[in-house]
């Protein structure tokens, strides 16, 4: 029998932490590994651990380290509020936080702001070449390493192949036109009554920020330039607000979706009661589960998000593992992140929850195409997915992002008023310091 791709983990650990020596990096200032020094206990605030996988690679190497045990710590479901934490516990200098999951865009506030201390790379320190390169990028700073891609993720179109087959629809949409035709469609037979077209997050969450960069990403535009200028003031930036306004104001997405957050939206496309559904790699375990939490089981199939004239801009998402400088014992930090970024460990987090790994070679890996077909289609997405805006000031930027566009989305302003008063407090946020 082929052993479990947890027990060749759990096998090959001692091998892995032989191979984590030492502080691994360069003395002195700034340098990559400077300060990473001390042994001992150390914790890892992280998001839920629903698969309860994260909980047995993190037994796995305290049975190894008894001396040197990791006590995960998990934070609320929203990001906002997993971000809440985190500054509050960097803005108090306070230690309780060994090891932060940071969001992949939270990285150049957190690195800006000196609650980081850089990583380091090479034999000595962290491994990237085998990563995606679109993910490194997101665990970088001005050039240097700050925190390590653990996992990746990038939007998805989630679609009822069920329903779609009984409208005569073979295939998926590739452009915002034929996606509300094959809604349609689906709405004029008896199956369809009762489901909602399309649901995207556009509740007041970070996930609102997501889908306002993808559908102003999808019609040409964009929120912050690559210089960091605001952007968002835009023909096509408005082209792709009035997307999202107009599935609103027209009922291809209830207006229920203006208070829901990711789980919310993925509760209720599991229910049955969307045709299609912009999510994350993560729904597709859940959703797949055949325990009766879903009523889509082995009826729904994923592609990439349309746009306006062919596939959309998706965004990249993902957590990167970052250390804290105000923790103790930033050595065994160090060797954990090398543990939980080897290849053995993402393996056996994607097969228990199907988030995206980092390590490009896990692509090919059989045992996860067979339990996850779609990690061809995933792969490429993450390959051509575009950042969310990233700045030293995030907070303040998401949040005047998900407050311009949930007015638009709303009915409370237009969608032109919302992006020029958006343009002008992007502009004070992003001005040079």
């Amino acid at each position: 029998m082929r052993p479990t791709p947890l027990a060749c983990a759990f096998a090959g650990l001692a091998l892995t932490l032989a191979a984590c020596g030492g502080d691994g990096g360069e003395d002195g200032g700034d340098a990559a590994g400077a300060g990473l020094t001390g042994r001992g206990p150390i914790t890892l605030a992280t998001v839920k651990d629903r698969s309860g996988t994260l909980q047995e690679l993190v037994d796995a190497w305290n049975r190894a380290r008894p001396k040197e045990q990791a006590r995960i710590i998990e934070l609320p479901d929203k990001p906002g509020d997993q971000r809440r934490r985190m500054v509050q516990n960097a803005n108090a200098k306070s230690g309780a936080y060994t090891i932060l999951s940071l969001d992949v865009v939270w990285t150049a506030e957190f690195a800006a702001n000196r609650w980081l201390v850089q990583l380091p790379k090479g034999p000595d320190g962290l491994d990237t070449t085998k990563l995606l390169p679109a993910t490194v990028t997101t665990g970088e700073y001005r050039g240097r390493l700050y925190a390590m891609p653990m996992t990746s993720a990038a939007g998805l179109l989630y679609y009822r192949t069920d329903l779609l087959q009984k409208a005569g629809i073979g295939a998926p949409p590739k452009t915002w036109r034929e996606m509300w035709a094959a809604c349609d469609k689906v709405k004029k037979r008896p199956e369809g009554k009762g489901v909602d077209c399309f649901l995207t997050e556009v509740g007041k969450t970070e996930g609102l920020t997501v889908s306002a960069a993808e559908a102003i990403g999808s019609a040409g535009g964009s929120i912050v330039g690559a210089d960091g200028t605001p952007t968002v003031n835009t023909p096509q930036a408005k082209a792709g607000l009035d997307f999202l306004v107009k599935a609103v104001k027209d009922g291809r997405m209830p207006r229920a979706a203006l208070t829901l957050d990711g789980e919310g939206g993925r509760r209720h496309f599991q229910a049955g009661k969307a045709l299609f559904h912009r999510q994350w790699p993560y729904q597709y375990d859940l959703a797949a589960k055949t325990d009766g939490s879903s009523k889509v089981a082995g009826r729904f199939a994923v592609a990439p998000i349309p746009g306006p004239k062919g596939p959309g801009a998706a965004r990249l998402g993902g957590r990167n593992y970052a250390i804290s400088a105000f923790a103790e014992n930033k050595a065994t930090a160090l060797d954990f992140i090398k543990y939980m970024a080897d290849g053995a460990q993402q393996k056996a987090g994607s097969l228990a929850t199907s988030q995206a790994p980092t390590v490009a070679a896990l692509y090919d890996d059989p045992d996860l195409l067979e339990k996850y077909p779609f990690l061809p289609t995933l792969k490429t997405a993450i390959e051509n997915a575009g950042p969310r805006p990233s700045a030293a000031k995030y907070g303040g930027v998401t949040s005047a992002i998900q407050g311009a566009v949930h007015g638009a989305l709303s009915g409370k302003t237009s969608s032109g008023a919302a992006l020029t008063g958006l343009q002008a407090k992007l502009g004070r946020l992003t001005a040079a310091r």
